[in-house]
């Protein structure tokens, strides 16, 4: 059949449609990957073996995308990281430093145990990014801990006068002489 009027039509968007799929389901388009995964102290440069309990974290990660036949910097502005034990004890968005790379501060809870950050973004039109560090966090060392707790000075002041009482005590029982008086009979 002839159109009436013999007029041309634009293509129909399914044909780019259906490329952009296709394009898509065999990773040509819309992929995006972790190229590295940093995390240290504040103030430091590596990894320790186990972080401390209310430590200060900082944990970056670098995101990339394919873009034709080369992996170029991704940028976003919702990539979140959680900090999780069994359930997330921190979720933070973090913030993007430049070029691609994303950075979160945070300060360890004071539940001591192994530990993961994780990254999951999960978005309509890219693949599914997931990464996941373990972690151990380990209490205070006995040498960590304030030397006097400020909120015990009560107990500290009951114990010193308890002492101070039997000392006081053992003085006067030790020097104590009764008078001895002749017993009239």
């Amino acid at each position: 059949k002839r159109c009436t009027g013999g007029q041309k039509y634009e293509k129909s968007g399914n044909e780019a449609v259906a490329t952009m799929i296709a394009r898509w389901v065999f990773k040509e388009n819309g992929v995006i990957r972790v190229s590295a995964v940093h995390h240290h102290r504040v103030g430091e440069s590596e990894p320790p073996a186990a972080y401390t309990i209310m430590d200060d974290v900082v944990y970056s990660i670098d995101v990339q995308k394919l873009a034709g036949n080369k992996w170029v910097p991704y940028e976003t502005n919702d990539l979140q990281l959680e900090f999780v034990r069994i359930d997330p004890f921190i979720r933070m968005t973090m913030k993007p430093v430049g070029n691609g790379r994303y950075e979160a501060r945070f300060k360890i809870p004071d539940v001591y145990g192994v530990y993961q950050f994780k990254v999951d973004y999960t978005r309509i039109g890219l693949t599914h990014l997931y990464s996941t560090t373990q972690v151990s966090v380990r209490p205070l060392q006995h040498t960590q801990y304030e030397r006097f707790i400020p909120s015990a000075f009560p107990y500290y002041v009951s114990a010193f006068s308890m002492m101070g009482g039997v000392f006081l005590f053992s003085l006067v029982f030790l020097h104590y002489k009764e008078d001895t008086k002749p017993k009239s009979e």
